[in-house]
């Protein structure tokens, strides 16, 4: 196996992040420890680099977490962006001869101590856009699976594997299995040509679905220098977060995940979606000793909130597009007071000029006759979250002058 080591940095190329993610909270379950067990996450590669280093992130995290072994290979199998219902599946083997050990200080194994991350040594290591990656991260011993993520996409699929797997070309079927929880692995960086260049989508469950990946795959297509970075966790609210095991995979408020989530290595834009859950969640605490209405905003709070955002995005020098709420109407706690809610918001993200500009998601979603429900077909069946349909629609409604 390659273990190269970081003796010589190419003066010609940069950092820039090619893909990441939000840490957030895995669902507390009786069985939240694994042991000896392989993770293996394939991830796009949009443009040629170099070298490689990986962010392991244990910031949600309880305990002390260890990872014995970390690998990077390339798929043999890469990825057509014109063929987007092409999966890497369990047969898609690596290339054992592209194989690479993941370092730490010169050491292949690692303890990331609670709520703290690492990053690895650099790794040199060709890479062609358009390959797959195929990240192993190997746990020998009993490992609170708990700082982790679940995003869903076409460009986002995991899988798990009994046993030590990461030099192993293929997963055996019998014991291996597909997951959407993305755990510890938070940032991938490659160095690479300073043409390139990150944007960051923030959000909530709505940006931790589909919508980040179809426009990575709409940007795969027509432009070759920008990586989709997602930065999103299911049921997160700007104001407020759950302190109790029943909802706390539903994440940290902003002010908690901000700081540690965007500064990303390369990037110059950031596109904000979320705010619904502020307003969606509270329903009194007759119904749901966690969801008091003290919790609900008013249309200030949440702008207010949406502000900061802008002023810590700013500061760290990236231009701030947000884009507006979407349809909520017939969603289990829809009620005219939350939508009227929701459209003050809208309103105020549509007209105020204090960051780049809007991206009008709702308008790319909503029934032209009827603004407060989907356009048919573009709801998932929630009344929520987009169909597949809806989530292309949001991608295509980033003007392309926001993102080259």
């Amino acid at each position: 196996m390659e273990n190269p080591m970081n003796t010589t940095i190419n003066k010609n190329q940069t950092w820039c992040s090619m893909w990441g993610n939000a840490v957030s909270i895995a669902e507390h379950r009786p069985e939240s420890y694994a042991k000896d067990i392989t993770l293996r996450y394939p991830v796009y590669a949009p443009f040629d680099g170099t070298a490689l280093r990986f962010t392991f992130d244990n910031y949600c995290g309880s305990e002390p977490v260890s990872i014995t072994k970390a690998t990077v290979s390339i798929a043999d199998c890469d990825f057509n962006c014109d063929d987007i219902t092409r999966k890497i599946n369990l047969s898609c083997p690596m290339q054992e001869s592209a194989t690479a050990q993941i370092t730490f200080s010169g050491n292949s194994s690692v303890t990331i101590a609670a709520h703290e991350r690492i990053i690895s040594d650099d790794i040199f290591f060709q890479v062609q856009a358009g390959q797959t990656l195929c990240v192993n991260l190997y746990f020998a011993d009993f490992t609170l699976m708990q700082s982790a993520v679940l995003i869903t996409g076409p460009l986002s699929k995991g899988f798990f594997s009994l046993g030590d797997q990461t030099s192993a070309g293929r997963l055996p079927l019998d014991t291996s299995k597909t997951t959407n929880w993305f755990y510890f692995l938070s940032n991938i960086d490659i160095l690479t040509s300073p043409d390139n260049h990150a944007v960051i989508c923030y959000g909530d469950s709505i940006t931790a679905q589909a919508w980040p990946d179809e426009l990575m795959l709409r940007l795969l297509r027509r432009e070759k220098h920008t990586s989709v970075i997602r930065r999103a966790a299911s049921g997160t609210r700007i104001l407020r977060q759950y302190d109790c095991i029943t909802y706390d995979s539903y994440g940290l408020k902003g002010s908690n995940r901000f700081s540690h989530e965007i500064p990303t290595s390369g990037a110059d834009t950031i596109i904000i979606q979320q705010g619904i859950n502020d307003i969606i969640h509270p329903v009194g605490c007759d119904i749901n000793p966690f969801r008091p209405m003290s919790d609900l905003p008013t249309a200030e709070e949440l702008i207010d909130g949406l502000k900061w955002y802008v002023d810590q995005a700013h500061a760290l020098g990236l231009s701030v597009y947000i884009g507006t709420l979407l349809p909520i109407e017939d969603w289990r706690t829809y009620a005219p007071f939350r939508e009227e809610l929701k459209n003050q918001v809208n309103e105020w993200i549509r007209l105020t000029d204090g960051f780049e500009g809007c991206i009008d998601f709702d308008l790319a979603v909503q029934d032209p006759d009827h603004p407060a429900a989907f356009k048919a077909g573009y709801d998932s069946g929630d009344h929520l979250h987009p169909s597949s349909v809806g989530y292309k629609a949001m991608a295509d409604a980033v003007p392309k002058s926001f993102l080259y």
